[in-house]
């Protein structure tokens, strides 16, 4: 058996519980086809402050979410409690492949969105979020460990992508006033000299 497996078979024995098991299948049902990182891009579309952010989250969505699905239909894993002697899921069996988690791409994708354009009071949570949802699809037994990890990496790549052209090409400029000048920028320099 791989290291993987090893993984697998010690949440399962030492961190199954009655509180974390029903937080884990939470997080899976909300997951399942992106609904949570829906409902997250649907808050910040209605919002006017955060629309523009919405709209990244979506196309980050968009591009993890399909970067696995293409994944998945190619690799066709199978899922580790067919393949791992002692492991049960409690969500009992799925029909998609497991390589990679289609869960961690989703949320990653983005909820990382808001990590890296919003407030640190937002981004924070948001990550975390992202990693428990990532912990709960090992925690149930419906995923490897590198399922998570490249589901994840899928999302973060993703996020990084659609912020960095959101940036560059769609961010509203700094109007005029707010821009440092050349010139003021020296006579703050005088100032401090002096």
């Amino acid at each position: 058996m791989s290291w993987e497996g090893d993984v697998l078979l010690w949440i399962q024995d030492h961190l199954r519980n009655a509180v974390l098991d029903p937080m884990c299948k939470f997080m899976g049902y909300i997951g399942n086809h992106g609904e949570l990182a829906i409902a997250v891009i649907l808050l910040l579309v209605i919002i006017p402050k955060t629309r523009r952010t919405g709209f990244v989250c979506a196309a980050s969505l968009f591009i993890a979410y399909g970067g696995a699905f293409v994944l998945k239909h190619i690799f066709v894993r199978t899922r580790p409690y067919e393949m791992i002697e002692g492991l049960s899921s409690l969500v009992g069996k799925m029909d998609s492949p497991s390589f990679p988690s289609g869960h961690s791409a989703s949320t990653f994708g983005c909820l990382i969105v808001i990590l890296l354009m919003m407030p640190k009071k937002f981004g924070i949570p948001a990550l975390c979020v992202s990693l428990f949802m990532g912990y709960s699809r090992l925690h149930v037994g419906v995923h490897y460990p590198t399922d998570v990890l490249v589901g994840a990496a899928l999302g973060i790549i993703s996020a990084i992508i659609c912020t960095t052209v959101y940036k560059k090409k769609f961010a509203p400029a700094a109007p005029v006033d707010e821009q440092p000048s050349c010139e003021s920028e020296k006579d703050k320099e005088k100032e401090e000299v002096v």
